[in-house]
């Protein structure tokens, strides 16, 4: 439709528009009419509105300066060992496995693993000196154990140790421990009796 010439049909001008602004202001009553029925993405809250679950925390540190990989290695009661090769297992993951200095922007050297859940029964905490780039030895490694019982506690340290890997390839047990069904350190059961946990492999 072409606009009509104004020195030919004046009337017919303005119909065109009014016609046009009428168009016009009824296009924007209706996104003003739409705007509050659209609803904007929210965040999906968790479950109950629980925080993300770790009830047996294991965390490695080792100084940041030297570039190595140390790897963390945990194994619950009655599940497979959990470290950098097998990441998984019923009651433990490893949620960051450090490299050393390799593609790593925080600047620390620390590895965790959680657990979903308290089991009674013995847990193994090893470390494993996989590379060590910087060829400083021996390289004292630090572990921490802590137990968060349920989401409305905090959690409290059990254990803390520092070791020394004296060359790379070796794996020492930092600890071993029983916890009861309630997540408390069963007295007496602590040592460092060695037991290899990377050569197992996952059934």
């Amino acid at each position: 439709m072409l606009a009509p010439d104004l020195d030919e049909d004046p009337d017919g001008a303005i119909v065109f528009r009014d016609l046009i602004t009428l168009a016009l202001a009824g296009f924007v009553v209706c996104v003003i009419l739409i705007l509050p029925h659209i609803n904007p993405a929210k965040a999906v809250p968790r479950p109950d509105g629980l925080e993300p679950p770790g009830n047996v925390v294991v965390e490695l540190r080792w100084p940041d300066p030297i570039d190595a990989d140390v790897d963390l290695w945990v194994q619950g009661p009655g599940d497979v060992p959990v470290g950098y090769s097998n990441k998984g297992g019923r009651l433990f993951n490893l949620l960051r496995d450090d490299l050393g200095h390799r593609g790593d922007v925080s600047g620390l050297n620390y590895e965790v693993a959680y657990s979903r859940g308290i089991l009674s029964g013995e847990y193994v905490v090893n470390v494993h000196l996989y590379r060590n780039n910087g060829q400083i030895l021996p390289i004292p490694v630090t572990v921490v154990a802590s137990v968060k019982p349920s989401v409305g506690e905090s959690a409290r340290q059990l254990l803390a140790r520092t070791v020394e890997l004296g060359r790379e390839g070796e794996e020492r047990t930092v600890f071993r421990f029983r916890l009861d069904e309630r997540g408390g350190l069963v007295a007496g059961s602590v040592h460092d009796l060695e037991v290899p946990l990377r050569a197992r492999r996952p059934s």
